[in-house]
Parts: C-alpha cells; sequence; structure tokens
C-alpha cells in the first residue's frame, strides 16, 4: 500500500516506520523544519526485534508537495487531538483526493469529526495500546509492546490487518470499532489527569486511598456513559479492560486497590503519563478536554452526570493555559479533592 502518515511524535514513528521496513510504501507529512531534519537524519526505531534505521524517509510539509507525489491507498493519523482541526483545515481544498484515514488518536470524538468532513466510509478506527517512548525526533523505542487494533468493517481493513502483522505491529481485528476506542479511553484516563496535576507517579496515585477512591469514581462514570450508550467493554491487545472493569465495578477498595496499584505500577513504571508531559513541558495544550471532556459531554447526551471527569478536566486546562499555577495544587491531594464540593 501507498500510505501517508500525518505526524512523525512517536505514534507516527512508530507505526508508519514499522510499517516502511516491512515493506509497506510510506511517506510522511510533517512541518517543514521537522520534515527538513528527519528526511536528513532519517528514523530511528528500538523494536522489540532490535534496532533498525530508516536513513532516507520520504517526508512532505505541505499537503500539496504529499498529493503532487502520487494518490495514497491510506492515510493514518497519528497527532494529537487538538491538532485535529488543524488538519482538517490542511485537507479540505483537496478531501476528493483523501484516501481512507486510520485514525490512530487518543478519545472518542476525532472518528465523528473526521466523517463529518470525509464521509463514514473514509473513517477507520484504530488503537495502540503498546507503549511507545521518544528518545528524541524521529527516534523511537517501545517500551512495552502489547499490539494495535483496527476496527473491520471497511473494505481496506483486512489489507491493513494482514500488513500490521507482517510489520510486528500485534494488529487485531474488532467488529465494534467504538467499543475498542471507549475501552482504550478507558485505559488512558487512568492516572493521567491526577498524575499530571498532583505531579505524582500513576502508582502513587492509586496507593493513596483518598485519591484511588476519586479514580474509581472517574472510571465508573465512564463504565456508566458506556452502559448508557450500549456500548461494551472489550479486551485490547494484551490488556484486559473487562478484568479492569469487573474490578472497578464489583471488588471492595481493599481487594482492588493493590491490584490496580501493581497494575498500574508495572504498566507505567517510573514514566509519567501523557497529561503530565504536556502539561511539565510548557505545551500550552492538553488531551484532557479530548477525553475527561468527552466522557462530560457523552455523560449530558445520556442524560447522566460525570462530575469527577468535569472537575479534572477544568482542573487541568486551568493549569496548562497558566490561568492557575501548577505548584499551587502539586502534592496538594486535599486541595484537589476539595474541587468536588
Amino acid at each position: 500500500m501507498r500510505i501517508l502518515v500525518f505526524g512523525a511524535g512517536a505514534i507516527g514513528t512508530y507505526i508508519g516506520g514499522s510499517l516502511a521496513l516491512a515493506g509497506e510504501d510510506v511517506a510522511f507529512l510533517e512541518r517543514k523544519e521537522v520534515a527538513d531534519q528527519l528526511s536528513m537524519s532519517g528514523l530511528h526505531l528500538g523494536l522489540p526485534n532490535g534496532e533498525h534505521s530508516i536513513a532516507r524517509p520520504r517526508f512532505f510539509s505541505s499537503i500539496d508537495q504529499a498529493f503532487a507525489a502520487g494518490r495514497y491507498d491510506l492515510a493514518i493519523l497519528a497527532v494529537k487531538g487538538f491538532d485535529t482541526s488543524g488538519v482538517l483545515e490542511m485537507i479540505r481544498p483537496c478531501l476528493d483526493r483523501m484516501p481512507p484515514v486510520l485514525c490512530f488518536q487518543n478519545g472518542v470524538e476525532n472518528e465523528p469529526v473526521l466523517a463529518a468532513e470525509l464521509g463514514e466510509e473514509r473513517v477507520i478506527r484504530g488503537t495502540v495500546t503498546t507503549a511507545i517512548g521518544r528518545r528524541g525526533p524521529g527516534d523511537i523505542t517501545v517500551e512495552r509492546f502489547r499490539g494495535t487494533g483496527i476496527e473491520l468493517n471497511h473494505p481496506l481493513s483486512g489489507h491493513i490487518l494482514a500488513a500490521g502483522l507482517r510489520a510486528g505491529l500485534g494488529m487485531r481485528g474488532y467488529a465494534d470499532g467504538n467499543a475498542m476506542k471507549w475501552s482504550k479511553m478507558l485505559t488512558n484516563l487512568m492516572g493521567n489527569a491526577t498524575s499530571a496535576i498532583l505531579n505524582w507517579l500513576p502508582a502513587r496515585v492509586y496507593a493513596h486511598p483518598d485519591m484511588f477512591g476519586l479514580e474509581v469514581r472517574q472510571l465508573n462514570e465512564v463504565l456508566s456513559v458506556m452502559d448508557a450508550l450500549q456500548i461494551p467493554v472489550v479486551d485490547l491487545p494484551s490488556t484486559p479492560v473487562r478484568m479492569l472493569a469487573s474490578g472497578i465495578r464489583y471488588l471492595p477498595s481493599f481487594i482492588c486497590r493493590p491490584l490496580l496499584v501493581k497494575a498500574v505500577g508495572g504498566g507505567r513504571g517510573a514514566k509519567m503519563p501523557s497529561f503530565h508531559i504536556d502539561l511539565y513541558h510548557g505545551r500550552g495544550q492538553s488531551e484532557v478536554d479530548w477525553l475527561n471532556g468527552a466522557v462530560v459531554r457523552a455523560a449530558r447526551k445520556a442524560g447522566l452526570e460525570a462530575p469527577v471527569n468535569a472537575m479534572l478536566c477544568d482542573v487541568l486546562t486551568k493549569l496548562t493555559s497558566g490561568e492557575w499555577k501548577k505548584e499551587d495544587f502539586a502534592d496538594k491531594p486535599a486541595k484537589l479533592l476539595s474541587m468536588l464540593s
């Protein structure tokens, strides 16, 4: 397949680079300064089977430049949720040339937004559960291999699934792409906003009895929305999400908390989650509204409330914008808990 990858961050480099190493015809679309740098320095991938390099990857710095080079069978969207509007603005003048888009973004609202512009028939849901670390520009390493997922209701899904398996991506197909994305979001929320706000590792968040209670309430709000919308919880590659959901729903905290402390600590180790990285790198943007905020909006549509997700979204948004100071919440769980009062 001829594939155009939007974004060469950790996920774009991992997915696009792995497909290129497996023989697919892959090109990347990035900002000019990034495209110029990576087209010269190449891509470097630390994969489970060893270190690999792509010496001369193809990079484009504009959509017109990319399409002038030919047509594509597939586009892969591997940018942050807050970049989706910019991608749509970029592709609107050339919608007739856009191939189907495989969306690996976190959250559940990007695909509907894309479908409103491209049509449902040109949007494919995807997810990544493998943990990817970024060592530098165009240089990634697989920190914990789990796999990837793709919904199976598109004519290209079978071809993509086969290519993903050849590329070592551990790809699994899902009949219900929406269930796959919501189940992934459930895992994305664990210890994410709380870790960023408190400047704590996720395992420390889950070890704290009161913060664990807040996390359970956050996740139960998600599960209530999924129940109301009749979206089933599904297991993701090497990620037993159904067991997680059952534990959150039914196990008493004295049993559930030690299990989740171990699971969260083992899953993330000493690595901070994405919200913390974005906040403490001063990027001025966060995906919290595409995750916690999406839960709040879906809850309203279902006639429910999601006060914990709403509070976490509000606090982290204000910290990210600089309206509130990070040090006012760092290491202050009581203050965060008081925000629900």
